[in-house]
């Protein structure tokens, strides 16, 4: 199965970065604007509307309609691990229903000093049976700018002196 990782290092506490990816407003911030993300609903572990953190459990259902082309993509969006210690943090994410066969996307961060060590990690298959496979490693061309951009905005949100609580 292909797998796609880039990391980056932000000059925050590994506090304040786990804190601003365990919230839907960071999703939000983080999905650049030419995916053309819609959150329809926002579930809690125990069925509450809108939680004000993605705990294990909890479910984002959007669509999004990358560059204005094709009809809106639906995608239903668990959290299937969550952990957290002094050092580092984790939560992991599958795709319930949307255009991939399959979609686990790792959040990884780690302390080092003042500054946090974020790690994207996403294991995927594409549609289509053999097609898919055989296209699978190809599909970086499309996951690199889009996680290039979520680096980069995370940076420039939690580095800021005005950052985004």
């Amino acid at each position: 199965m292909p797998t796609y990782h880039r990391q980056v290092r932000v000059d925050a506490p590994l506090d304040e970065v786990w804190d601003f990816h365990s919230r839907l407003s960071g999703l939000e911030a983080l999905t650049p604007t030419w995916m053309n993300l819609e959150v329809e609903a926002a579930r809690g572990p125990d069925g509450e509307a809108d939680p004000e953190l993605l705990e294990q459990g909890a479910q984002v259902r959007m669509s999004m309609r990358p560059l204005g082309v094709g009809p809106r993509q639906q995608w239903v969006s668990r959290i299937i691990y969550r952990d957290r210690d002094d050092e580092s943090a984790i939560f992991r994410d599958d795709m319930q229903g949307g255009p991939f066969k399959k979609w686990v996307h790792t959040h990884r961060f780690v302390a080092d000093d003042d500054s946090t060590i974020v790690h994207d990690n996403v294991e995927y298959e594409l549609p289509l049976d053999g097609l898919g496979t055989a296209l699978g490693p190809f599909a970086v061309v499309g996951f690199e700018p889009m996680f290039r951009y979520r680096h980069k905005k995370t940076r420039e949100l939690l580095e800021s002196p005005g950052r985004v609580d």
